[in-house]
């Protein structure tokens, strides 16, 4: 008999790897969630950076999902130092060169606009008083991109919440919560073919 598939979305805390074994006793998804053991983490969010992060027994969503070829949006909220220019937010929207293992990658063209996340996104205070927050929306999800891409045009980024892949959004979770779904509402807010 086939394994009922399971889905969640949970809000990852920063400073958590997208992994339920510990490494290096950092903190890890086991730490705060107990899921079925065959559930699994649907790609990752960096240890600091923090949000939207599906769980899923369902290896046809892992494949559809992550598969570079099927671009999907994931949007972000990212707090940066310093007051974020037009020229910065041309630079970003229109795709530039960043290293990514040691290569020389060409970002697709990104959605940037500036403002303040949502009301259940805890802002913190930074030791940096002078920032802004931007949306970043991306259809590609490159190893520390979207940090490469703010560094490169003068504003690191010191947050970054991602907050949707394509319509799934982290709605009102906070940091360590989570939402069960069906499949049939997953696969059509994340627009994948059943």
């Amino acid at each position: 008999m086939p394994k009922e598939k399971k889905y969640y979305i949970i809000y990852k805390p920063k400073g958590c790897l997208s992994q339920f074994s510990k490494e290096h006793g950092k903190t890890a998804l086991e730490d705060f969630f107990d899921f079925p053991k065959d559930v699994y983490p649907i790609g990752r969010l960096d240890e600091d950076s923090e949000g939207l992060l599906i769980l899923s027994n369902d290896k046809k969503i892992n494949s559809l999902l992550l598969n570079p070829v099927n671009l999907h949006w994931r949007t972000y909220w990212v707090q940066v130092i310093g007051q974020v220019t037009k020229q910065a937010m041309r630079e970003l929207e229109s795709g530039m060169d960043i290293f990514v293992n040691k290569k020389l990658h060409r970002t697709l063209p990104a959605k940037i606009k500036k403002g303040l996340p949502p009301k259940n996104i805890p802002l913190l205070e930074v030791s940096e008083k002078n920032t802004s927050w931007l949306r970043i929306s991306l259809q590609e999800g490159k190893n520390r991109q979207i940090r490469k891409m703010t560094a490169k045009v003068g504003f690191p980024t010191v947050r970054l919440i991602r907050t949707n892949i394509e319509d799934l959004d982290i709605g009102e979770l906070k940091p360590t919560h989570y939402k069960q779904m069906d499949k049939k509402q997953i696969y059509s807010k994340l627009k994948l073919q059943e």
